[in-house]
């Protein structure tokens, strides 16, 4: 975590008396989950991915190929998760000064576009087969589907812990979860099949299996969206970091403050204090970057000391 400026590199009036740092370091966290955690989850996926398609295409079921389609996304995902999530520990460069943390957020927006894409071509082939309806094989859909619910929920456990405060693995953790409720949904259409001897069953379990997927994603689609357009994180209340900066002693204005995500775990905070008494020295720096880490989870502050004696050109909050 750093630093604190007290003059203004930005403008070009002087606003600060002295130059001071204020560092505060962290050792990046390995990803929840690790890598062990994403190459078991896509060895299992990828090989119940093969015995599906297997199974719905000699069997005629159309739920199954959509199911199948859909898992083959998540391994397609779960692979983009473990790329951006080796990524974002690669250490900062002259070309990348933040690293590459980013690019766990350019993973959760590509996994929600994929989502996308494979509701798409599950959509067109189910209107297809509900025009023409073809014999099912019931009994297989059940046996296929229930493995599919143990495979799924056994991953998704995998990335449980971890999806609570990072979205690139949550996206990883919605495709799984997903997954298992469709898997469920196919096992109940087998059994409607197989009770009626009904075909448009199938194609109707597939709607439902766009349905879930379009549900679940979009949420995800929204919050990658919104870290990917620097949004303030779902997790941090603006308001509430501005009184608390405004609330520090010797403050008496905060402005030009700003709050971004440099990855889907990390964020990062600018904002000009005022203080007419001048530099507070380290101690005061290192304890509000403490505290920000601590409060709001910004772990990367930088702040600059102004004395207010002249106009900042970044006063105005509609200045960026």
């Amino acid at each position: 975590m750093s630093l604190s400026h007290s003059h203004n590199h930005r403008t070009g009036p002087e606003h600060g008396s002295g130059h001071s740092h204020g560092h505060h370091h962290h050792a990046t966290a390995p990803a929840p989950g690790g890598g062990s955690a994403f190459a078991l989850a896509i060895g299992l996926n990828l090989a119940f991915v093969l015995a599906e398609s297997a199974a719905g295409i000699l069997s005629g079921s159309i739920a199954l190929v959509a199911d199948a389609g859909h898992n083959l996304s998540d391994v397609l995902s779960l692979v983009l998760a473990w790329v951006a999530s080796t990524l974002a520990r690669r250490a900062p460069s002259d070309r990348f000064t933040y690293g590459l943390k980013s690019s766990s957020i350019l993973a959760a927006i590509a996994n929600a576009a994929l989502l996308w894409v494979a509701v798409g071509g599950i959509l067109v082939e189910t209107i297809r087969r509900l025009a023409e309806p073809a014999p099912i094989g019931g009994m297989t859909m059940i046996v296929v589907a229930a493995a599919g619910i143990l495979v799924n929920g056994a991953s998704a456990l995998l990335f449980a812990k971890g999806s609570k405060s990072d979205l690139n693995l949550r996206a990883a953790f919605v495709h799984l979860m997903a997954d298992a409720a469709v898997s469920a949904g196919v096992v109940i259409a087998g059994v409607l099949i197989l009770a009626t001897g009904l075909a448009w069953i199938d194609p109707l379990a597939s709607l439902l299996v766009t349905a879930v997927i379009g549900w679940s994603s979009w949420g995800l689609m929204r919050d990658s969206l919104h870290l990917g357009l620097l949004g303030v994180p779902a997790s941090i209340d603006l308001r509430e970091v501005r009184g608390f900066l405004e609330g520090l002693p010797g403050v008496t204005r905060v402005h030009d403050l700003h709050v971004w995500p440099m990855s889907t775990t990390e964020a990062a905070l600018t904002a000009h204090l005022v203080m007419p008494e001048g530099q507070p020295g380290d101690t005061f720096l290192h304890k509000v970057a403490h505290d920000l880490d601590l409060r709001f989870g910004i772990g990367h502050p930088t702040l600059q000391i102004e004395l207010g004696h002249g106009d900042c050109a970044l006063q105005s909050e509609g200045v960026i």
